[in-house]
This record gives structure tokens, C-alpha cells and sequence, in this order.
């Protein structure tokens, strides 16, 4: 091969590095030790701010003397270190989630390679006799040279990890300068193909410190337990820069500040500690202790570490791994850096504020898909309790598509560079109790390289688990890790084959995409987790949408994603795959993932005698912690609650609780009852107040059965106009069109309510979930281009009710299968409306799609019934598939507050298993809608059209009605986009169907929708 570039040499993977260590912080005493701040170190620095830059279409169009101690960079532009420089208007913004941005040509990258240039001033006021300066660089994207005053320093790959180096010899007291040249490709590139925004540049903090020569180089620590996991060995081992007769004392103080142990012992020697007992560390219960180790030399003090430990040990047993002795069970998100006005710089505050919402959310583990985080989340991690499998940078997933997926992972020339990331990675990070498993890297294949990589980790690291998804037969890994394994599929593999063929724990480290409006099936998951012991959980992929936060004209923010750029190819908004929006705000998917995984199950074993079962679903903890409060509701009024002490229950343990639920009430004729669990704090946490509820449960009592309406008399007129049809009573007309066999509009006390009156619908706007099939829904089927054909259309006045009945024909462009429907339409003298659809499935049925979006009806109201009120399942949206966070009550909300305001507009806002749904305006206007049995129903100010066409939540005008969908049925969401897909159950088929209801009007000052609503059809 010709000569290759220094940012195209692969055996070249670092210049004066100096060697992988953990990451922490050497302080002058055990005072400024305990304060555990780095500015109380020996010296430190943290070098973000504004540097000057310049950026250039290569490297080699370097300015003359770039690195020069006396350069003029006044002409230089200014940048804010960390930060990527894409997000501050260089180069160019670009997603995909596969592909690589060159000719997969390695390690040879484009001549084009943008190149940035940063430059800054640093004050050393000291002379460094003893010290070592060391330069820390966070994360740099992809590589970069080092220069100190006018010398060359270093280089460095590896993107998302630290490098250190030591510039003692090179700086002098006073200013020094520091430029460093950061090249967006390298042959590292090949090794950084994740799904997410490539982002470039110092984008993570830069830290400039001294350390004592005398003092240590690096240390680990481990613990293990004995066999009956009660009293555990610390162990420390450490590593001098110099042997001077070093001491080192060991001191170690559990959570409450008592000291457990403080010995003295030579540097050269081992240092092990039996500890009786010690408190444990796990998600649940994360015990830390302090240890301090300060290194003396000639009974002066050089230096003191604090170091976090906690008591915990990792073990596998037959076909499950043991935390302390347990099978725990990941309940996990897949997570990345990222910010939408910064990229990949993230803070300390914002990755505690994440932690802090997974807690609360019932989320107890981390994976750091695909690259090793900021190091704050480690110790943010150990601290809140969250486990984590700590992942290599490391992903060819570009070269699945060469036919040769393994060309890198098995050319033994990629080993040093596939080594090193893991290596590095586990020097960093290894003191952290929470890191549970180390993982080789992501979607690169298999072979030799991750055989060499998983056989350095255990020689490393023989304490943790090896992961990676990969290795398809488990036979370098602790773990069989798949992504997202369907539960049911004739021809994939599924979870029942796992079950049946594995005889290695299984993780599921991707296994519902949470894009757009969804997943669905998170319980069926979850359910098939608790039933076997070897299934230990999964991670839900992911936790952010990463969109890109811009500001339309008139000061709309939205969020760009995908192809918004000119970036070309691209996965589009693939990358908006969060339980969080962009904004930090939760997706319905969060609390959705939140109930599945709650720490109490309750079941009800038999509601009228008030029995139920409870479901300790954590590891460890008992309920000790938590409150429970029951509520019994009548529809909206609450009828009592009362506080009931909880039994002592273990981790993993069951039992039934009796409670006096409602006997003595007198029951009112079709109103519902609901008994409501809520579990809460007892006391604020670190990471919730107190009060927060972390699991909950309702459940529907038994009542009497609903009255029939009876209508008022009265007597109705009728008038015929050409093709339309009118029928009035007292204060109401409801006209026809007998062409469209429909009502084009209801009109009260002279105000046009109803603009359209219910037509059949089997569309919605498509959902990411929908991406498999929506091409032949459009192309083949041509669902949204429906067509309804009236056969006849005729009316009656039959004892005082006016009768309209419909017969049609509900088809598709070119479609040979078709709904027989027949619409039935009875207008009462006290104007009440009550609507029957019929639908037969007919035509050539073998032609039909598997699934179709929905059966119902949709209409439009007025633009002033603003203000909806149901029973059903609530407060959130919910779909047959995804329900579970959302009980039944009675609930309120605006038309506005029902919608979900998804980066990319999709069907959202439905809720589901209804009985009845109002809207009403400010003038005391109402509209019920009452139904047989239950229906789920959405309304917006936008037709399926606007949602379907949109790219953004800024091209969405609203409407000057609302739309009503009123549906007997709306298919699940699935998690399709990556992943299983509607569930067999949940699917809506073209099927025979029927769907009734009854309008009502009434004055919202003068009754309720709640005792309207008790009154049957």
C-alpha cells in the first residue's frame, strides 16, 4: 500500500499517550480529599471556554506555522470548547444510521477531510519539581495532534475516550500555548459507525492538572463475596510512577462516617481486607463506602485518592449471572450524549437530571450505546444506583452491506486497534460497582479481533460479565445478548426459541424502538422476563430523540432531523427513537415503560370481596419504603381513600392483601367504580421526593347496570330540497344528503354544531412503527384513497322517529376487497341522534393487507367544543397495544391537551376501551357520545392528512374545526421500526364489524356528562 497518512495508520494508535488509567483525581490532603472537587487538587485547570479556530476542507491545508508559540490568530474565528463544531456552523450536519460518509477503502479516508484547528493560552505559576503536568482531552472526535509551544506533543484515536499526556518538559511558568489539529475522518472512522449524528471535534472537557511523581499511577479496586453472600474481601492494587519506599495508608468509612478500617501498609505490597457484613451495593440499595488511600513517602504526605467502593459481586450460575446472589433483572435503556443545541457535550447536571427521571421512572440500568459515556455518568451511577454495561467504541456497521461484514473484525492488521478501545475503556472505568458487564462494541460482526478483545477483557477484568451482541453463539461472551428477538414470527427467531435453545443468561440488549408513537407489546416482553429466571431483562432502545433544535421565523422551536440538511444518505428521523422528547419532556412510551416495570404488581384475585395479590418485582428491597394509598371513585367522585400498611414482603416475594373495598356503598344505576392503588415514597430520596409514586393499579368493581334513556316527546318535522333532507324538532335540525347517504351537518338553537356527521374510516396518519407496511397501505392498497359507493339511501317517520338508513359500498382505489356497510341513523323529537354502523368484510378477502389502521367513524365539530370529558382509560393517549400506564377513571382535558406533539406529526391522541366522550364550549354547549359497548376515540384540530403530510410539528396549521374519530377498533402500534411487530391480538384485520352510539346535546350548567353517561343508548 502507498504511503498512508497519519490519520490512515492503523498501527499507529497513539503518539506519547500516555498509558490507560482510571479516571480520578490525586488531592495534596485528606481535608481537601473529603471535598472531592477537583480545583482542590494539587493544580488543576479546566481548559473549556473560547478557544480560537480556523477550519479547513483538509489537513494539509494547514496554515504556515499553525502550531508556532507566536502565531497571530487574530483572524481567527472563536469556538466554544467542549462543543462539536457542526452545531456552530462548520462543515456539514449529517445522520444515518448505517452507512459511511467515503468509499469504504480502509483505513484510506477522503483527501477531503475537514480539519478544525483550536488554539488557546494556559498560565502555569509554578515550578513542577516532583510533579508531572498531564493533559487530559475527555473525547475528541475522531483524531487529533497535540502541540505545546511550538512542539509536537501527542496524537490520539479513539474518539470517546480520555487521553492523557505529559507536557511537563515541554511548558515553562507564565503563558504556554496549545493547539491541537482535529481531523474529522481517520482510520479510526471505520470503527465509529454508530447510529447517530457525526459530530466532530473537542467536544468533551479538557483538563490540565499536576500529579506527585511520588505518588500512584493507578489502582483498582475489587470486592468479592464469600459463598453464602454475607462478608465480603476488598481488595486494592495500585501502581507507582517511582519506588521510593512509598506507604500507602488504607482507610475505609462506610454511608453513615464510621471508620471500618484504617491500616498502613508499603506500596509494594498487597493490600486485602476482610469486612464482616458490609452494606451492598445494587440498583436498588447503592451503599457506598469511602475508601481514602494516602500515599506517604518519609512520613510526608504526597498525595490522597478518594475512591467510591461498593460491596458487590458478579457470578454466573447454570444459565443465570448472580448480583449478590440474585438473578436481577436489567429493566433498561440504551443511552447516548447528547443535547439538541450542543450534540454530544453534555453536562454533569444534564446527564443527573437524566438519571434522576430514569429513578423515577423505575429504569434501573444503563447501556452506553455504543461508546463509553462522559465520565460523570459512572459516578452519578454509582451514586443514584443504576447498573451499567459499558460499551467499546466500537461499530463497522457500514460493511454489513459490502457482503464482507467481517472484513475488519477478523484482519488480524484491525487487532491492536480493536484491543485498545476495549482496554482503554476498562482502565477508565473498572472502579465503578456499577458497571456490571463490559461490552465489545456494537454491530461489527464477528471474529478474531473480538476474540482477542474478550480474552484481554477477562484477563483484565476476570470480576465482570463480557457482552456483545454479535458473537450470535455466545462463545467469547458471559451472556447470550440479542436485539430485538420477535415473540411471535413464522419464519424469525423468536422468544420461545431463546427460552428452548439457551444455555447462557439472555439479555434483550435492544428490544423495543421507541420512535415516534410507540412501542406496543412492552408488557408481553416484561411478562416473559419474570417468568424465567435465564430472561434477565432488556434495554429499550432509546432514551433521547435526537433531534436539532432550530427557530422557525416567527420563534417556533422544532426539531430537524435526518435530510434536513442536505445530508445525503441519510436514515431521515430515525434518530427521533427516544422515551424522551428532544426537550427532556417524556413520550407516553416512558410512562408506558415505567408501569410495565413497576416494583409492586397488583393483581386482583377477587374484586367484590376485596382480595388481590401483590408482586414484590424488586431484587432486593422490601416494601419498607413505600406507602400505599386505596382510592374508590365513582366515576369522577372520590368516595374514600385510606392508607393500608403494607406486609412484609422480601424482594421476588408474593402475597395477598384483603381490603374492605366499597361492600357497604350504595351503588348508583350505570355509574362505574373504580378501586385505585397508588405505592409511593415514604420519604424524598436522593432522586424523588416524597409522595412520588413509583407503581399504582386500578381496577373496575362491579355496578348496576344503566338505565335506558327515555326521550322526551315531541313531534319532528321533515323537508326535502333536491337531495337533501331535513329533520327539525324543538331547537335542532339534522339535514341529509341523500347522494352521500350522509348528515352534512347538526345545527342547535340556530348554531351549526356538527359540520360533517360520522363517515366510516379505516385510515390514520402513519406511525414510524407503520414504516414496513405504509408503502403498500399507500401503493398497493391505496387505504387512504377510500371511495364509498351509495347503493340507497332512504328515510321514515316510524312512531314520532325519524329512521335514515344508508346502504354503501366502502372501497379503495383499484381495490377488489371492499366493506359492505349499512349506516342506520334514529333522530328523536328531544333531538338525540343514535348512530349504528354495520360493516361486512366482501369482495376478494385474499386481496386484503393482514392489517388495516382503523375501524370507525370520523366527523367534525365546530371549532369552540374545546373542552372533551370521558370514561375510559386515561389520562394519557393509549392504543390496545400500549395501555397498560393508563387506567379507567373519568377524565378531562382540552382538544388541545389530548394531542401528542411527536417531532415527526403521526397518529396520536387515542384513547382507548371508552364508554362514553363529551365535548363542550364555553357557552355551556355539550355533546355526548354514548356507545353500546367500547370505543376508543381521538380529537384534534388536524385531519389525518396534515399529520400524515407534515415533516415538522412547525408545518401543522390547525384546523377551524375539530375532528372527531370515533373508532370500534385501531390497530396497535407494534415496534416495527426496528423490532416485533403488531402482536396477532392487537392487530385490526378486515373483519365483519359494528359500531353504535347515540349524540346527545345537552347544557353542561344544568347536568353532567358523567350522569348522562349512565344512561344507556
Amino acid at each position: 500500500m502507498k504511503k498512508l497518512k497519519r490519520w490512515e495508520d492503523i498501527h499507529t494508535d497513539g503518539i506519547n499517550r500516555l498509558s490507560a488509567r482510571a479516571h480520578y483525581v490525586s488531592f495534596p490532603s485528606l481535608t481537601a480529599a473529603k471535598t472531592d472537587g477537583p480545583v482542590n487538587s494539587h493544580f488543576y485547570q479546566n481548559l473549556n471556554g473560547t478557544w480560537k479556530f480556523t477550519f479547513l476542507e483538509a489537513p494539509e491545508y494547514w496554515p504556515e506555522g499553525f502550531y508556532q508559540d507566536d502565531l497571530d490568530t487574530n483572524d481567527w474565528d472563536d469556538i466554544a470548547v467542549p462543543g462539536n463544531w457542526q452545531m456552530q456552523g462548520y462543515g456539514k450536519m449529517h445522520y444515518s444510521d448505517l452507512w459511511y460518509n467515503f468509499p469504504i477503502i480502509p483505513p484510506r479516508v477522503p483527501s477531503e477531510n475537514p480539519t478544525g484547528i483550536y488554539r488557546r493560552e494556559f498560565e502555569l505559576d509554578r515550578n513542577l519539581d516532583n510533579e508531572q503536568l498531564i493533559l487530559r482531552f475527555n473525547g475528541v472526535d475522531s483524531a487529533f495532534e497535540l502541540y505545546i509551544n511550538g512542539e509536537f506533543a501527542g496524537y490520539s484515536k479513539g474518539a470517546r475516550i480520555q487521553s492523557e499526556y505529559d507536557i511537563t518538559n515541554l511548558c515553562r511558568q507564565g503563558t504556554n500555548s496549545m493547539t491541537v489539529r482535529v481531523f474529522q475522518w481517520s482510520d479510526g472512522t471505520y470503527l465509529e459507525d454508530q447510529d447517530m449524528w457525526w459530530l466532530s471535534g473537542i467536544f468533551r472537557d479538557v483538563e490540565l492538572y499536576t500529579r506527585p511523581v511520588a505518588g500512584l499511577y493507578d489502582f483498582t479496586v475489587t470486592t468479592a463475596f464469600d459463598r453464602e453472600w454475607k462478608d465480603a474481601t476488598l481488595t486494592v492494587s495500585v501502581e507507582l510512577t517511582e519506588q521510593r519506599n512509598q506507604t500507602i495508608s488504607y482507610e475505609l468509612i462506610d454511608p453513615e462516617g464510621k471508620i471500618i478500617f484504617s491500616e498502613d501498609k508499603k506500596a509494594d505490597e498487597p493490600f486485602s481486607k476482610y469486612i464482616p457484613s458490609p452494606l451492598k451495593w445494587s440498583a436498588e440499595e447503592p451503599n457506598l463506602y469511602h475508601l481514602y488511600l494516602t500515599v506517604k513517602e518519609d512520613g510526608e504526605i504526597i498525595e490522597v485518592i478518594h475512591q467510591h467502593v461498593g460491596f458487590r459481586s458478579i457470578v454466573i450460575a447454570d444459565d443465570t449471572f448472580l448480583v449478590n446472589g440474585v438473578a436481577i433483572k436489567f429493566k433498561g435503556v440504551n443511552r447516548h450524549d447528547y443535547n439538541p443545541k450542543t450534540g454530544r457535550v453534555v453536562t454533569r447536571e444534564e446527564i443527573e437530571r437524566d438519571i434522576k427521571t430514569m429513578k423515577q421512572n423505575n429504569i434501573n440500568a444503563i447501556r452506553t450505546a455504543h461508546y463509553p459515556n462522559a465520565t460523570y455518568l459512572y459516578d452519578l451511577c454509582d451514586q443514584y444506583g443504576m447498573y451499567v454495561i459499558d460499551e467499546a467504541d466500537l461499530e463497522c456497521h457500514g460493511f454489513e452491506l459490502t457482503g464482507k461484514y467481517d472484513w475488519l473484525s477478523n484482519d488480524p492488521d484491525w487487532e491492536t486497534a480493536y484491543v485498545s478501545r476495549i482496554e482503554r475503556m476498562i482502565m477508565r472505568d473498572k472502579n465503578h460497582p456499577c458497571i456490571i458487564m463490559w461490552s465489545l462494541g456494537n454491530e461489527s460482526s464477528f471474529g478474531d479481533n473480538f476474540r482477542a478483545m474478550a480474552k484481554r477483557a477477562k484477563e483484565m477484568d476476570p470480576t465482570r460479565l463480557v457482552h456483545y451482541e454479535g458473537d450470535f453463539e455466545a462463545e467469547v461472551t458471559d451472556v447470550f445478548s440479542t436485539m430485538y428477538t420477535w415473540l411471535e414470527h413464522k419464519e424469525r427467531r423468536t422468544m420461545d426459541q431463546v427460552i428452548e435453545k439457551s444455555n447462557k443468561p439472555h439479555i434483550l440488549c435492544e428490544y423495543a424502538h421507541a420512535m415516534g408513537n410507540g412501542p406496543g407489546n412492552l408488557k408481553e416482553y416484561q411478562d416473559l422476563f419474570y417468568k424465567y429466571d435465564k430472561l434477565q431483562g432488556g434495554f429499550v432502545w432509546e432514551w433521547f430523540d435526537h433531534g436539532i433544535e432550530t427557530v422557525a421565523e416567527d420563534g417556533t422551536v422544532y426539531y430537524r432531523y435526518g435530510g434536513d440538511f442536505g445530508d445525503d444518505p441519510t436514515n431521515g428521523n430515525f434518530c427521533i427513537d427516544g422515551l424522551i422528547m428532544p426537550d427532556g419532556t417524556p413520550s407516553p412510551s416512558l410512562y408506558e415503560y415505567k408501569k410495565v416495570i413497576e416494583p409492586v404488581q397488583t393483581e386482583c384475585i377477587d374484586s367484590e370481596k376485596g382480595i388481590f395479590r401483590l408482586i414484590n418485582r424488586y431484587d432486593f428491597l422490601s416494601f419498607d419504603h413505600l406507602n400505599l394509598t386505596c382510592s374508590l371513585f365513582e366515576d369522577d367522585r372520590l368516595i374514600e381513600a385510606f392508607d393500608v400498611e403494607l406486609p412484609k414482603l422480601a424482594g421476588r416475594e408474593t402475597t395477598e392483601l384483603q381490603l374492605p373495598v366499597g361492600q357497604d356503598i350504595e351503588k348508583v344505576s350505570g355509574a362505574n367504580y373504580y378501586f385505585v392503588f397508588s405505592y409511593t415514597l415514604k420519604e424524598a430520596t436522593p432522586w424523588a421526593a416524597k409522595g412520588h409514586e413509583l407503581a399504582n393499579a386500578s381496577f373496575v368493581l362491579p355496578g348496576k347496570e344503566k338505565q335506558p334513556k327515555v326521550h322526551a316527546a315531541g313531534k319532528l318535522k321533515v323537508v326535502k330540497e333536491g337531495a337533501f333532507v331535513t329533520v327539525s324538532g324543538t331547537n335542532f335540525d339534522v339535514t341529509f344528503d341523500s347522494v352521500k347517504g350522509a348528515i352534512t351537518k347538526v345545527t342547535r338553537n340556530g348554531k351549526v354544531q356538527i359540520e360533517k356527521g360520522p363517515q366510516f374510516n379505516f385510515w390514520r396518519a402513519p406511525i414510524d412503527n407503520d414504516m414496513y407496511y405504509v408503502t403498500d397501505y399507500r401503493t398497493k392498497y391505496f387505504m387512504h384513497l377510500g371511495h364509498e359507493i351509495v347503493e340507497d339511501a332512504r328515510w321514515e317517520l316510524k312512531e314520532g322517529v325519524f329512521e335514515w338508513q344508508t346502504d354503501a359500498l366502502y372501497g379503495t382505489t383499484n381495490s377488489s376487497w371492499y366493506y359492505q356497510l349499512q349506516y342506520q341513523y334514529s333522530i328523536y323529537p328531544d333531538g338525540d341522534i343514535v348512530c349504528h354502523i354495520d360493516g361486512i368484510a366482501s369482495g376478494m378477502k385474499e386481496n386484503a393487507p393482514v392489517m388495516i389502521p382503523r375501524l370507525g367513524v370520523n366527523m367534525r365539530l365546530t371549532k369552540e367544543f374545546t373542552d372533551t370529558q370521558w370514561c375510559g382509560r386515561g389520562p394519557g393517549e393509549s392504543y390496545v397495544d400500549s395501555k397498560q400506564a393508563n387506567h379507567f377513571g373519568v377524565y378531562s382535558k382540552t382538544v388541545d391537551e389530548l394531542f401528542t406533539n411527536y417531532v415527526k406529526p403521526q397518529e396520536n391522541g387515542n384513547r382507548s376501551d371508552c364508554d362514553w366522550v363529551s365535548l363542550s364550549d364555553n357557552q355551556s354547549n355539550g355533546l355526548i357520545f354514548i356507545a353500546d359497548g367500547k370505543f376508543d376515540f381521538s380529537a384534534s384540530h388536524y385531519e389525518v392528512s396534515d399529520l400524515e403530510h407534515a415533516k415538522h410539528t412547525v408545518d401543522l396549521m390547525p384546523r377551524d374545526y375539530v375532528v372527531l374519530n370515533i373508532d370500534y377498533k385501531q390497530n396497535g402500534l407494534g415496534s416495527n421500526s426496528c423490532g416485533q411487530d403488531q402482536l396477532e391480538k392487537y392487530r385490526c384485520k378486515f373483519e365483519d364489524f359494528s359500531l353504535s352510539f347515540r349524540i346527545s346535546a345537552y347544557n353542561t350548567e344544568e347536568t353532567s356528562a358523567v350522569e348522562l353517561g349512565r344512561l344507556s343508548k
